[in-house]
């Protein structure tokens, strides 16, 4: 029996990096997945994977910055289980451009992918936990929405907007039972940071930065986001939990 048996929880960007082992962890503790990502294959995979190793698990194709596209995969989640516990907002991107080199565009798909989904996922399932009087929403932002980045405007406001839309929610659904936090991973080995870990020169500067000198693993992101879905959990609301090796400690 896993610590989240029987609960139901959305993930989404589950196909790769962070929201894959989420997926993983959340499934081996019992938890029923719905593993979404725009990468089809991908989360196709990491279902069948889970499912292979006696968990169950659903996989959707899905554009996090659409609306209807929510509509459906919440509603489809409702169909098949009958509830919903979790929700992990997991999805992201990245742009490296500074501010002034960032077009309307970028900072309109960055802000759509990372913030807008994130309102749209709360939007969608926060009614379906207020009928059970229950729920968990746990989304993941960055130490980039905790403090300054240079070179990454667009990124850093978008982080930013999900730490303090996280902290609105937590107020406005406490009187549900609802909890809303987010987790600000920092320096992770990722298929998104893979530029930064395979370059020597980028690797040695971010790791002066760190209390703990080494990079960090997507399953210690995980361990957070499971220990925010738990009951272990139940008294935290409207926190945001760094998982950075101490980044935001210096």
């Amino acid at each position: 029996m896993g610590i989240i048996n029987g609960k139901v929880a959305i993930i989404t960007g589950a196909g790769s990096g962070m929201g894959r082992q989420e997926a993983i962890l959340l499934a081996q503790e019992g938890a029923k997945i719905v593993a979404t990502d725009i990468n089809e294959t991908a989360v196709q995979s990491v279902v069948q994977g889970i499912i292979e190793a006696g968990g169950e698990a659903i996989a959707y194709k899905h554009n996090v910055a659409s609306e209807e596209e929510w509509i459906q995969v919440v509603d489809s989640t409702i169909q098949k289980y009958g509830k919903l516990d979790i929700l992990v907002n997991n999805a992201g991107i990245s742009l490296k451009n500074g501010l002034l080199d960032t077009t309307v565009e970028q900072w309109d798909r960055v802000v759509d992918i990372n913030l807008k989904s994130t309102f749209l996922g709360m939007k969608h399932s926060v009614p379906h936990m207020q009928a059970n009087n229950s729920g968990s929403i746990i989304n993941i932002s960055s130490i980039a929405g905790l403090k300054g980045s240079s070179g990454a405007g667009a990124y850093t406001a978008s982080k930013g907007g999900v730490r303090m839309l996280s902290k609105a929610a937590a107020v406005d659904f406490g009187k549900d039972n609802i909890r809303v936090n987010s987790v600000h991973p920092g320096f992770i080995e990722t298929p998104m940071s893979s530029e930064f870990v395979n370059n020597e020169q980028m690797l040695k500067w971010f790791l002066s930065q760190t209390a703990l000198p080494r990079v960090g693993q997507a399953s210690e992101v995980a361990q957070a986001v499971l220990f925010l879905a738990s009951d272990a959990s139940s008294y935290i609301t409207g926190v945001e939990l760094p998982v950075d090796g101490g980044v935001t400690a210096k």
